[in-house]
Parts: C-alpha cells; structure tokens; sequence
C-alpha cells in the first residue's frame, strides 16, 4: 500500500524541522527537528569552506515542503563525529599530582618539612 504522506521515504518514516528565528549570532537559524522517536533543538548553518563542523553533528540538505512555511524536509548527506573527547573517568581517588622525584626535589630545594614539637 502507498503512501501519500511526502515526508516518508521506503517506510522508513520523516525527518523534518521547523525553522523557528535566527541564532545569536545572526549566521545560522534555530530549529526543531522531528524523526521517529526523537524531538530535538538545535541550529543549521550554512558551511564554509576551511570552517570545522565544531562539535560534531550532520551535514544535511533541506528541501522546503509545499504549502508548509518554514517546515522542511531533512536529507542527512554526512554524519560528522564529535571531535570533543569525553573526560576520563577517575579510577578510585583523586590524581596524584607530586610524584617521588617531585617529593624529593622539593626537599632537596627547600629542606624537609618541620615537626613543630609538642609544648604542654
């Protein structure tokens, strides 16, 4: 049975956004865009050449759906993986920042550290 709904590709169900105003920065346009099982916020912006996709995220084409102002239909043409590392995870306790030759030279520079005796 065929479908007569433009936004659906093979059955594999629509991937649109809604262009809702301008960035802070004037450069790209504010976007919520809607897929199976997903509702997002976020931006398009156009690309420029020498430019990084900072972040990560998609390289998409927007086709503008007839009869529907600033609603379109997304074409994913390039996944971009995230270049922002995740932070390490710790592995029982907190860093340990002075090494033995770091403790050592400290004394050597400095003198070890003084007892302060203790006065009744």
């Amino acid at each position: 049975m065929a479908s007569d709904a433009p936004d659906t590709k093979d059955g594999d169900g629509f991937d649109v956004v809604l262009l809702h105003g301008k960035t802070t920065d004037g450069e790209g346009a504010c976007v919520l865009r809607a897929r199976p099982g997903k509702l997002e916020a976020g931006e398009v912006r156009p690309l420029r050449e020498g430019r990084p996709i900072v972040g990560g995220g998609e390289v998409v084409r927007l086709s503008p759906r007839a009869g529907t102002p600033h609603l379109y239909d997304v074409d994913v043409q390039c996944a971009v993986p995230s270049t922002i590392e995740a932070p390490p995870v710790p592995a029982g306790g907190p860093p340990q920042v002075a090494t033995r030759a770091y403790r050592e030279s400290w004394e050597r520079t400095f003198g070890a550290p003084r007892r302060k005796a203790l006065t009744n």
